[in-house]
């Protein structure tokens, strides 16, 4: 290495080198500004480096979603006629070997389909109550962006003791039934 590799270099904005003297004024202005564009210039690119990302990210989640559902249709058409064949067996196992009749076979095995239906309702309703997003939900409502009131609801609003304004109290200052101010010359007379 040469030694003029290690002398102390000046600024690319030609700022005189740090000789252990404090800068002007004016040259600590000059880097602080410089050193706010790059933090500027560096928040801008991550942020669309995040932006990228995300991107990325939903348009994977978008395709394999896609890809998912086919899969799911093809294993709930092999997984009904598999039940279906599951089904006519244990019906004609039920009327050979206990010698229930066909009625009793079909009504048994009837039972447990609906059974399995009914549990299998129940669990996703539940996982359905969990897509719902809830602690979002209650984040967003804290912070004032959402808010779960419906307006068309009677009920709930009785029960929080406020109620929706009927049409008469939501008119405007005019009694029109309009909000605001009206254009010049709409007056009313």
């Amino acid at each position: 290495m040469k030694p003029e590799d290690h002398a102390p270099q000046g600024d690319p904005d030609g700022a005189v080198p740090d000789t252990g003297k404090a800068p002007h004024l004016d040259e600590s202005v000059r880097r602080i500004g410089k050193s706010g564009r790059d933090t500027a210039r560096s928040a801008l690119d991550t942020g669309r480096a995040l932006r990228r990302l995300i991107s990325a990210d939903f348009a994977l989640a978008r395709s394999a979603t896609g890809r998912a559902m086919a899969w799911v249709a093809i294993a709930v058409v092999f997984g009904a006629s598999a039940w279906l064949l599951l089904m006519g067996a244990l019906i004609v196992l039920l009327q050979r070997i206990d010698g229930i009749s066909w009625l009793g076979s079909f009504s048994i095995t009837a039972l447990v389909s609906l059974v399995v239906t009914g549990v299998a309702g129940w669990r996703a309703s539940v996982f359905f109550d969990y897509a719902g997003m809830h602690a979002s939900r209650r984040q967003l409502q804290r912070l004032g962006l959402f808010s779960e009131d419906d307006e068309d609801d009677d009920q709930s609003s009785a029960d929080k003791g406020t109620r929706p304004p009927m049409p008469s109290e939501a008119a405007g200052p005019q009694g029109d039934g309009l909000a605001g101010p009206k254009p010049a010359g709409m007056e009313a007379p």
